[in-house]
């Protein structure tokens, strides 16, 4: 099977990349990554990722298999996505500081016969950031692509991150060994 990585993230490449799996990267423009108010928010990453995938399916080949992905933040049932502008991304630290909070990625599992969706969540604790902390991760890293507007594998994850439960992985933005698994299942991948 040929695997195709739907994502421009340099995470998801890192992390795809880690298992020795050959994939080609292939992003469409312009996907729409709403959504309606009436999806719970637990599962709007799930539904991202499918409604991503759903964008593919007129190109996808007999021997081709799709991995789209999309990950939130969801902070005491409000999802922090990716900030508009540094102000926002601020804002959102600010919130975040001293909070536990869930990292859910969905994943979607792609073929011309079938399809597997998924999602792992992950909970993150934040210690307490000072106004200062924030406006240097702000200006040094670039946290306007991230869910959050946070890497956990920046500096902001080694000063920042008191817990972790779950998958690390996952709140890089996808749940590796998961998805290792699944295509394991889903393909008869083996080496």
């Amino acid at each position: 099977m040929k695997i195709i990585l739907a994502s421009n993230s340099p995470r998801r490449k890192e992390l795809l990349s880690g298992i020795d799996i050959p994939y080609e990267i292939k992003v469409l423009p312009d996907i729409d990554e709403s959504y309606p108010e009436i999806v719970p928010h637990e599962e709007v990453a799930e539904f991202l990722a499918q409604k991503k995938a759903s964008a593919y399916l007129a190109e996808l080949q007999n021997d081709t298999l799709l991995i789209t992905a999309d990950t939130i933040v969801l902070l005491h049932d409000k999802i922090l996505g990716k900030p508009i502008d540094k102000t926002d991304a601020k804002q959102m630290l600010r919130t975040l500081s001293g909070e536990t909070h869930r990292v859910i990625t969905g994943v979607c599992l792609t073929t011309k016969e079938k399809q597997k969706s998924f999602s792992a969540v992950s909970h993150v604790t934040f210690g307490y950031l000072t106004d200062d902390e924030i406006e240097y991760y702000v200006e040094k890293y670039n946290p306007m692509d991230k869910a959050g507007a946070y890497g956990v594998q920046e500096w902001i994850g080694y000063v920042a991150v008191k817990h972790i439960e779950g998958s690390y992985f996952n709140i890089m933005g996808l749940p590796i060994y998961r998805v290792y698994r699944e295509l394991v299942d889903m393909i008869d991948l083996r080496f």
